[in-house]
């Protein structure tokens, strides 16, 4: 059960955090493939709210399903079902881990973390420290790749549907060379969610109770 929840963490962890260690340079890429990254980013600067459920599987063989809930800019809530005890929320300020069995909470800055490639209110895939290594156009399907500099920091690819054009799933690949993927199922966007999805509730230490 520990492998599980560590693996259940790392693999969205890795996620928002693929490249803070270094800056990329710039790829070439051709023409077509700007004008499909430039959709991309078209696509998640309009996106307001998103409300899905997940399926993620390693190639270690953990599996687990969950929902997930993004409202632009800066908050995410990442919820998996039972019998997982982990919530991983975006507050706009925080990227908070909260594994409820070992009753930990662990703050990051928002800002630090790759979280914040799809919560910025401008989103850009051509600049900044990430590189894209790859773009793939199949019949229906978009897949892009970043990575960082540092090839051993591993490489994540967002995977669209293409018509219409709508986040489908992501592939990470960690620096272990472990695979993760998260697939988004029932996608519900721009709906109105509640406020309180991306808030944390701490435990008031009982000391402090009726101070």
């Amino acid at each position: 059960m520990k492998r599980f929840f560590k693996s259940s963490y790392l693999a969205f962890f890795i996620v928002w955090t693929l490249s803070i260690a270094a800056e990329a340079a710039p790829k070439d890429l051709s023409d077509n493939d700007k004008a499909t990254v430039n959709q991309v980013e078209k696509y998640l600067n309009e996106l307001l709210t998103l409300k899905s459920r997940f399926l993620q599987a390693t190639s270690n063989g953990d599996y687990t399903e969950g929902t997930f809930y993004l409202s632009r800019p800066g908050k995410m809530r990442i919820e998996y079902d039972p019998p997982a005890q982990l919530l991983i929320v975006a507050d706009g300020t925080w990227l908070i881990y909260n594994d409820i069995e070992l009753d930990q909470v662990t703050h990051l800055p928002l800002g630090t973390t790759n979280a914040n490639i799809l919560l910025k209110e401008k989103i850009s895939l051509l600049q900044g420290d990430l590189t894209v290594s790859k773009v793939e156009n199949a019949p229906g399907i978009i897949g892009i790749t970043v990575a960082a500099s540092d090839e051993e920091s591993g490489q994540l690819t967002l995977i669209f549907s293409d018509k219409p054009l709508e986040l489908k799933k992501w592939i990470v690949v960690d620096p272990l060379g472990i695979t993760t993927s998260v697939s988004l199922l029932s996608t519900q966007r721009d709906i109105s969610l509640d406020p309180k999805l991306f808030r944390v509730k701490l435990k008031v230490p009982e000391h402090n109770l009726g101070n």
